[in-house]
């Protein structure tokens, strides 16, 4: 039985012959290697078209920014993971990058979708200012937390978002997505009754998207960035084990308590 919709089996990324491999209608070993960068590539890869200098220099910029950040959740998990298989660097490599969702590491997915929806409906003739404080308020009143903003350290200023913003200036990147994440911060700030962070993530989704890096692949950056990271976390593992080290102390930090929050009726 075939789930989906039916047609023919195609693939524009690759084919290979015993003498040659093409990419996307270039031929590997004559023509990229040795004449891209793997940044280039990776925008080559994901789009089919060749990166421009401020396409190069951006998702550059943007992988640094991202790929690091010390004992991040992901790296912990990568980390215990190794030790208890270090013959499996690649399951500890996934058991990191598994933890990249909506709350740690992921969150530009979701900053995308909030420029998107902003600009169709800029686009559509609703002002700018009315548009972000809408979308603020409708996100506090529903309880929830706005992509980009607050971070448990970097406050009252992610540092990695304000150099974002500060080489995009310089570089004359501007775009409608760009100028949307700058009209964030204070339509947050009226919707939680206090200045909030704009973190890494939410220049992340703008300067991609102004960009043209497709919207649907914004959160590839960090998940390509951080495998960077973790792999840094791993081989540092194999000559100074810390992950059973940090597993010992999470268990000595949380006390046993018979029945839990069930037993005390939450």
């Amino acid at each position: 039985m075939q789930i989906g919709k039916g047609g023919a089996a195609t693939t524009a990324i690759c084919t290979a012959d015993a003498a040659s491999i093409t990419i996307r209608e270039r031929d590997l070993c004559g023509d990229l290697m040795g004449g891209m960068s793997f940044t280039e590539y990776f925008y080559f890869l994901v789009t089919g078209r060749q990166a421009g200098d401020q396409q190069r220099y951006f998702l550059d910029l943007l992988l640094v920014a991202i790929a690091e950040h010390g004992l991040t959740p992901t790296a912990q998990a990568a980390r215990m993971t190794y030790d208890a298989d270090p013959q499996s660097l690649q399951s500890a490599v996934a058991a990191g990058i598994l933890g990249c969702g909506s709350v740690v590491l992921g969150t530009s997915e979701a900053c995308g979708r909030v420029l998107v929806e902003a600009r169709e409906r800029v686009a559509a003739g609703e002002d700018t200012d009315a548009v972000v404080h809408d979308m603020a308020r409708t996100s506090r009143a529903a309880g929830e937390r706005f992509p980009g903003f607050g971070h448990p350290l970097h406050r009252p200023v992610d540092p990695r978002a304000q150099r974002i913003l500060e080489l995009a200036e310089q570089r004359g990147v501007d775009g409608a997505h760009l100028q949307l994440a700058r009209a964030f911060p204070a339509a947050v700030e009226a919707a939680w009754g206090k200045p909030l962070p704009m973190n890494v993530s939410m220049p992340i989704a703008a300067v991609l998207l102004d960009l043209d890096f497709p919207a649907a692949m914004v959160k590839a950056v960090p998940l390509l960035a951080r495998t960077a990271g973790i792999l840094a976390h791993l081989a540092e593992e194999q000559g100074d084990q810390i992950g059973f080290l940090m597993a010992s102390h999470a268990e000595a930090a949380v006390d046993y308590v018979p029945g839990g929050r069930q037993g005390q009726g939450a």
